[in-house]
């Protein structure tokens, strides 16, 4: 098992993602800590995480409060020994509408949310990580130079965390700590079933793709584990794509 006795905290664990990734993570032989604001759905994870053998715990953190971070983290690094891996796919929502549009509010919130959430979580990560000189960072987003109209600042976000894991990669990497960022060109899986036009969304996120099919929650929680593995030992301040080509850089 790639993943044997690393200890990694999960933010988001209650979502499909999340908790695709926090399986992954556990079936990897990873202690998993999921940190969510629903107490509920994380139980909901670790109950099957723990029903195929592995090790899970929860705790709700709002991953925006920066006591309620440097909390959980002091706790899970205190009674586990460390952090090895921090993973955080909080999700940012956005107000769909042309940018002249947008109130200075409405198109500062994805990336006030964006920012200080990856913050947040990687700064007291990144603390706990630094003395044992040994640590990897995953962040969720980003992406290649495309974007659509009428999205407000939700890619400007996207782009800031890019930034963000360019500069915690350049001061942390001298401590051993990595830092990589996933993308996806969307999961169908993660459509609501309730949405209508789930099929016809589904199909134009395949059709996007050079591969003609569309990352799974299996593909994403794969990855994840290969990236903060040692197997990926080299990679840092890089994007993961995962977007079966949807997305084509440079």
């Amino acid at each position: 098992m790639l993943l044997t006795d690393k200890v990694a905290v999960v933010y988001g664990a209650g979502g499909s993602i999340g908790g695709a990734v926090a399986r992954a993570f556990a079936r990897e032989g990873a202690r998993v800590h999921l940190a969510g604001r629903t107490l509920a759905t994380l139980d909901e994870v670790a109950a099957g995480i723990r029903a195929d053998g592995g090790t899970a715990e929860t705790a709700a953190v709002d991953a925006l409060d920066e006591a309620e971070v440097e909390a959980f983290t002091d706790s899970v690094a205190r009674r586990s020994g460390g952090i090895d891996v921090s993973f955080n796919v909080i999700g940012v929502q956005d107000v769909q509408k042309p940018l002249t549009e947008l109130s200075v509010a409405e198109f500062l919130q994805p990336i006030e949310v964006a920012t200080r959430t990856q913050f947040l979580t990687t700064r007291a990560a990144v603390r706990h990580m630094t003395p044992r000189r040994t640590g990897v960072i995953l962040m969720f987003g980003g992406g290649g130079p495309q974007t659509v109209p009428g999205i407000g600042g939700f890619k400007v976000a996207l782009d800031a965390m890019e930034s963000m894991r360019r500069q915690w990669a350049a001061e942390a990497g001298a401590y051993g700590i990595r830092v990589v960022t996933l993308v996806t060109g969307g999961i169908p899986e993660t459509i609501p079933d309730s949405m209508p036009i789930k099929s016809e969304l589904t199909e134009e996120l395949a059709g996007a793709t050079l591969l003609k099919r569309a990352a799974t929650l299996s593909d994403v929680g794969d990855v994840a584990v290969f990236a903060a593995s040692d197997l990926a030992r080299t990679l840092t301040s890089a994007t993961v794509n995962l977007s079966c080509g949807a997305i084509v850089d440079h």
